[in-house]
């Protein structure tokens, strides 16, 4: 009997359908939903407010019962058991905020069939192309359905992709009951993208012995280790005084903060560092003689490597404050997320099943760390175990994103595997 369900699965869950998965992302990209930093509520921008109610009324529609909103926004919902067997119950999440980086307002989607592994005019009028020479994860693609920006906007596949495949999988599930399958639980975050997504999210009512996050790049990616991140503002003080007349009395706010800047290791930044290494990134600068303001992000997966970064935050800090004065700067160093690998360990079975679920569908498993962090990070310190999972985006916050609609396919395909698979092998 066991090999006859599994025939027929495989026969099904090979209809899904490619243009529904395009429509829905389509759909859902065209929803403003930015996230914003400078606003302490959650969610951080009412505009999220139109994605979280989507949501929920699409599920409802789904036949599904059990779906609740909460006065945060965060969506989640629950297919109920269709075994007798005492099963685990699977959550499957993905945040439904776009990145503040880059414009994400009146996002028209291009979609390019039959890919011919060329250059792709993004833009005529700026004259911006997608191309392989530039991003050569382009030619894994050739022959498949990319969907582009237009070149004046982010794509927001991150992590739209990552809904479309969950609200896809779980409407496959509601009309295919003869896919046998334990509690599902579905959740939907905002603010993920500014660090707060899993900040409120109630883990008790969720209900999930375990959970992946579909947040993932390119396909067959499979991640249960994580940076541990910090953020740091670095505020310089200076005393504004004509120019004309500045000596012994003028103090340029501006001086300390490229001293600063100077003595942190200059080869220790993203764009020149990869896999497990880490780095302080500059994110932001804010400069004029009387104030000047500093905004970094520390990033590291070695939880010492990762403390020895912030101490030497610090330590330049003292420094300037001993050449400068101790009123001339003032730090603020807040840690944001850590490494989720100490909390999944030990339950390896979870990604064990993931990577089956992969191999089981033609997928090559790709597992490595995120260079990122995720709602799953958090959550996993909040006692649920979330690996990560592709949702098949690339290029993400910027005018060259795209994903692959084959991509979002697949990962919809590994949720439902991955839901057959745990009540197939926990079934007695």
């Amino acid at each position: 009997m066991k090999v006859e369900k599994f025939a027929i699965f495989e026969l099904k869950i090979n209809m899904i359908d490619k243009r529904d998965v395009i429509d829905r992302f389509i759909r859902y990209v065209k929803i403003d939903s930015q996230s914003n930093p400078a606003r302490k509520a959650t969610p951080s921008s009412d505009i999220q407010w139109n994605m979280a109610n989507l949501l929920k009324e699409e599920l409802e529609g789904f036949g599904i019962k059990e779906v609740s909103i909460d006065q945060h926004a965060y969506v989640m919902a629950r297919i109920s058991s269709n075994v007798n067997e005492e099963v685990s119950a699977i959550g499957f999440i993905s945040h439904f905020d776009t990145s503040p980086d880059f414009k994400a307002t009146d996002i028209q989607p291009q979609i390019h069939e039959n890919y011919d592994g060329k250059p792709i005019l993004l833009n005529k009028s700026k004259d911006l192309w997608l191309s392989p020479d530039e991003f050569p994860d382009l030619k894994a693609y050739k022959g498949q359905t990319l969907i582009t920006t237009d070149g004046n906007t982010l794509l927001s596949a991150d992590d739209k992709a990552g809904v479309t495949e969950i609200m896809t999988a779980a409407k496959y599930l509601m009309e295919h009951p003869e896919i046998r399958h334990g509690d599902i639980c579905i959740g939907f975050t905002p603010d993920e993208e500014i660090g707060r997504g899993a900040h409120l999210f109630d883990v008790d009512k969720f209900g999930a012995d375990h959970a992946y996050t579909m947040d993932g790049s390119q396909i067959g990616e499979l991640e249960y280790e994580n940076f541990n991140a910090a953020e740091a503002k670095i505020t310089f003080y200076g005393k504004m005084v004509h120019p004309g007349y500045a000596k012994d009395k003028m103090i340029n706010s501006m001086y300390p903060a490229s001293k600063f800047i100077n003595t942190l290791p200059e080869n220790e930044t993203p764009e020149k560092t990869e896999g497990r290494e880490g780095f302080f990134h500059l994110t932001d600068i804010d400069g004029s003689v009387e104030k000047t303001t500093l905004q970094y992000i520390i990033r590291d997966h070695d939880e010492h490597i990762f403390e020895s970064r912030k101490k030497l935050f610090q330590e330049s800090i003292r420094a300037i404050k001993d050449e400068f004065g101790e009123s001339a700067v003032d730090l603020k160093l807040n840690d944001q997320y850590f490494n989720m690998k100490k909390h999944i360990t030990d339950k390896m079975h979870i990604v064990d099943i993931a990577k089956e679920a992969m191999e089981q569908l033609a997928i090559k498993p790709i597992i490595k760390p995120i260079r990122g962090g995720t709602d799953g990070a958090q959550l996993s310190y909040k006692g649920l175990p979330c690996p990560n999972i592709f949702a098949g985006g690339h290029n993400f916050h910027g005018p060259y994103e795209y994903v692959p609609a084959e991509s979002m396919v697949k990962a919809t395909e590994v949720i439902i595997k991955i839901a057959e698979l745990t009540a197939q092998k926990q079934a007695v």
